[in-house]
């Protein structure tokens, strides 16, 4: 059984108490940002399916003899912004080489220069403190 933590996880000699802190409470931000991510995804993912939905919407309200209103979906929101000038491809394209590209070298930035580069230093410590040692299934890591 391994009771202690790999190097990677170990805080380098004379990093505080306030900077583990702070370098995790970076990495949360960072981590709620990914999630962030994930949704912009699924904007455009879920809005272009229901692009290509309207389709299907417009073939079946023309068999109704609704045509008006089918040519109305054609014309108005078959195809239409999101935004203003922008489908969410482009939004998608601007958050992750905008804000999301500076926020993860600003956070690499962070750990590189205040903790040897090494990640998740704070969780490494909750483990080390909440995990009952030399317990199976509370391994300081994988052997």
């Amino acid at each position: 059984m391994i009771e202690s933590p790999d190097q990677e996880h170990v805080r380098p000699a004379g990093v505080s108490d306030e900077t583990v802190a702070g370098l995790g409470k970076l990495t949360e931000a960072l981590e709620t940002v990914e999630r962030v991510r994930g949704h912009l995804y699924s904007l455009h993912q879920l809005t272009g399916k229901a692009d290509f939905l309207l389709d299907d919407t417009v073939a079946l309200l023309r068999s109704a003899g609704h045509d008006e209103i089918a040519d109305r979906i054609t014309t108005d929101l078959v195809g239409r912004n999101v935004i203003a000038g922008r489908w969410t491809f482009q939004i998608v394209e601007e958050y992750d080489d905008g804000y999301y590209e500076t926020f993860r070298q600003l956070e690499r930035l962070a750990r590189d220069t205040l903790a040897g580069g090494r990640r998740h230093l704070h969780e490494a410590e909750l483990k080390e403190q909440r995990r009952s040692h030399g317990r199976q299934g509370h391994e300081a890591r994988p052997s």
